[in-house]
């Protein structure tokens, strides 16, 4: 599957359609989240922006592979009737600022809902996250728009971007936005996110870190989605006395596959929790294709053939550099029996 005529074209595609919702994204941040005051807990502005960029992806992806189902996080329910009428304006406001045609509102709702395909494990759907990490986006620090393309249930390609991360994590203050791709065989690669199409990519690695005592964790910044107590009992294992780098969203993948770190951990949070596809699909791919691993608490490797979501691997994700991946693994187990003792 190394030929580099393999899925050119959804490349190519997805690449377009990440590049525009990122830009939607940013949008709405300046728009609406930088020049208003907001409450603690009001989340409309991630909510416009997550609605825009799905409508904007799946437009484009309809467009080109109209035959292609997509499994999305959103639906359109929200917008629909005399409730949901400010914020569905809102929503194709933003739209038609990104598309080449404009849209009408019911062309942007039929866009929303095609995100509704039940997923599984014969034939090509997409797998999109408009907005992965809300509360990253409306701090302004690390978010991602997410796309994946599965065949017959397994990724073959994927794409993040993400606007806020440094271009070179040494850099921090540096130049932000960062778009990372990756097609099955052909590794993994990164660019600017604002580059033009002209702009070469450059491939990326994963560190070649042997010992876990030299490795670094990248978290969560906070612990919705995995226990901060595990991961310190997890360092402790292994050795691992360097400080976390910090950041939500998919972005994690992104720095473990060019090496700004080494380690992340998405442990159970509860017994009933079931990881979402969209979640991973793209950074799952970019991290293989790097030379990494990323597997479920027991190391297999996530089955994105079950449907919407992760439900036939045994909970939790973790992703590691390759010859640091079988013990990180041992050391979650030995965290985890500890705990259920």
């Amino acid at each position: 599957m190394s030929s580099a005529t393999y899925l050119a074209k959804e490349r190519a595609v997805a690449i377009e359609a990440v590049e525009r919702a990122s830009k939607v994204c940013q949008s709405v941040f300046k728009r609406l989240v930088a020049e208003e005051t907001l409450t603690k807990n009001d989340k409309s502005p991630v909510t416009v922006a997550d609605f825009g960029a799905q409508a904007v992806v799946n437009s484009i992806l309809e467009k080109h592979f109209p035959q292609d189902p997509i499994v999305g996080e959103e639906d359109s329910k929200d917008l629909q009737g005399d409730q949901g009428r400010a914020l569905r304006e809102k929503v194709v406001e933003l739209v038609n600022t990104a598309t080449q045609a404009p849209m009408s509102t019911n062309e942007v709702l039929r866009a929303i809902d095609r995100g509704q395909y039940a997923g599984g494990p014969k034939g090509r759907h997409w797998t999109l996250d408009p907005i992965d990490g809300t509360k990253g986006f409306l701090r302004g620090e690390q978010f991602a728009v997410c796309l994946a393309l599965i065949i017959d249930g397994k990724v073959r390609l994927g794409v993040l971007g993400c606007p806020n991360l440094p271009y070179e994590m040494d850099k921090p203050e540096g130049e932000r936005g960062v778009l990372m791709v990756a097609v099955e065989g052909q590794g993994a690669f990164q660019r600017r996110l604002s580059a033009d199409s002209s702009e070469s990519e450059t491939p990326i690695r994963v560190a070649d870190v042997a010992d876990t005592k030299d490795a670094v964790f990248c978290e969560s910044v906070e612990s919705g989605h995995t226990s901060h107590g595990d991961n310190a009992n997890i360092a402790k294992l292994l050795n691992i006395t360097k400080p976390s780098v910090r950041m939500d969203s998919q972005c994690k993948y992104a720095a473990i596959a060019r090496g700004d770190a080494n380690i992340m951990l998405r442990l159970p949070s509860s017994s009933t929790y079931v990881e979402k596809i969209w979640d991973h699909g793209a950074g799952n791919i970019i991290i293989s294709e790097a030379g990494g691993r990323v597997g479920d608490i027991n190391g297999n490797p996530l089955d994105f053939s079950a449907g919407r979501t992760l439900r036939a691997n045994d909970g939790g994700v973790i992703a590691a550099s390759a010859k640091i991946f079988d013990a990180v693994i041992q050391a979650v187990q030995t965290t985890l029996a500890q705990k259920s003792e």
